[in-house]
């Protein structure tokens, strides 16, 4: 299945939108070709956030995806659709977008396995754009293997070598603990740890490591998308506005007020990011955190009781994910348990800068540890 931000030619394009209710592609965009040429067969396009600019899926000109495990709850966002249609059994691999965790939040929330890859590894045109200087293509699956098939066929060459698993006990996996798992689910934190516990049993070295600027995250990564998001928006902006959903709508008129110079200390704070987190991989196969501090969220509700705090839903859903946007390094979420309710909880990987294909041989040997 195909994130209907993607072009396939002949069909329309709607990127969940009345905005672009007639838009056909008049050609695949580069990853469907790939896609096709490696023998995909393509089932359908899914619904997503509008214009990818949301985490719950529920603005949608098509009303909301539901989670399939609980029809009251969202599958996260913005690919929500694409993860609904892996997890309910309709797709073996689906084609999200991630931009500030659109791939890994909904393959949390559904219990699959998401890949961001590095920035700029698979092209994105025709690809409906939120952040083009954020916005990553990958692909949502069940499980680590066919994760790798898909992003290959993606790339369009076939990997140096097979897919292996590295065994945990080879491994050194940094733990960003402070701001990364500050804000927890209780359900989110008793899973994470307990998974952490495991890779330890299993011989895996875990090391705290510190991000010092994460808590800037939220602020430089909002100047960026909303400063992109307002250019790309604006003509439609001004002549088609009520084609928008009101919420969706909001955000981009809201985006409006980003300055130049906003935007230009936002790319300067994103490259201290950057460095932060490779001094935090300096030495370690992978950092180990959560992806989603909570699970799937009741669809409409707009805060969530985290501890004694309330939380906007729109950001805690972001919070562990969008640092790796901003930074561009590869990214991946699996299962690792769930909640007393049933749902699922994924857990993040981050590889070093470059390193895809190894990040991918690291979280199979993980996949294999947690199935134990």
């Amino acid at each position: 299945s195909v994130k209907d931000l993607v072009d396939i030619a002949g069909q329309v394009t709607t990127a969940g939108s009345q905005v672009l209710a007639d838009h056909v592609a008049a050609a695949d965009a580069p990853v469907i070709t790939r896609l096709r040429e490696a023998g995909a067969i393509l089932i359908g396009k899914t619904n997503l956030h509008e214009f990818a600019f949301g985490t719950t899926n529920e603005d949608s000109a098509f009303g909301p995806a539901r989670h399939p495990l609980d029809a009251t709850r969202s599958p996260g966002g913005s690919s929500g659709g694409s993860a609904a249609s892996v997890a309910a059994g309709m797709a073996l691999g689906t084609l999200g977008t991630d931009t500030g965790g659109s791939i890994r939040i909904p393959a949390a929330a559904c219990g699959l396995v998401g890949l961001k890859p590095g920035y700029g590894e698979l092209p994105s045109e025709g690809v409906v754009p939120l952040s083009r200087t954020l916005d990553h293509v990958g692909p949502i699956t069940a499980t680590v293997a066919d994760t790798w098939h898909l992003l290959h066929a993606m790339r369009g060459a076939s990997p140096a070598r097979p897919l292996s698993a590295t065994g945990v006990e080879a491994l050194k996996l940094g733990l960003p603990r402070r701001y990364f798992c500050d804000l927890l689910d209780d359900d989110v934190r008793r899973s994470f740890d307990e998974s952490v516990e495991t890779l330890r049993r299993g011989g895996a070295s875990i090391v705290e490591v510190d991000i010092p600027h994460a808590d800037l995250v939220a602020a430089i990564y909002l100047h960026l998308v909303f400063g992109d998001a307002a250019a790309y928006h604006a003509r439609a902006l001004d002549t088609v506005p009520e084609k928008y959903t009101p919420a969706v709508r909001l955000r981009l008129e809201m985006a409006r007020y980003v300055t130049a110079e906003d935007y230009v200390r936002a790319l300067e704070g994103r490259d201290v990011l950057r460095r932060e987190v490779d001094a935090a991989l300096s030495g370690c196969d992978a950092l180990v955190l959560p992806t989603l501090p909570i699970v799937a969220p009741k669809i409409g509700a707009s805060l969530v009781q985290l501890g004694s705090s309330q939380e906007p839903v729109r950001n805690i859903m972001l919070r562990l994910t969008q640092l790796f946007n901003l930074t561009g390094h590869p990214a991946v979420t699996m299962p690792c348990g769930r909640s007393a309710e049933g749902l699922p909880v994924g857990l993040q990987l981050v590889g070093t800068f470059g390193q895809t294909d190894s990040l991918l041989h690291v979280a199979r040997g993980i996949e294999i540890a947690l199935a134990g």
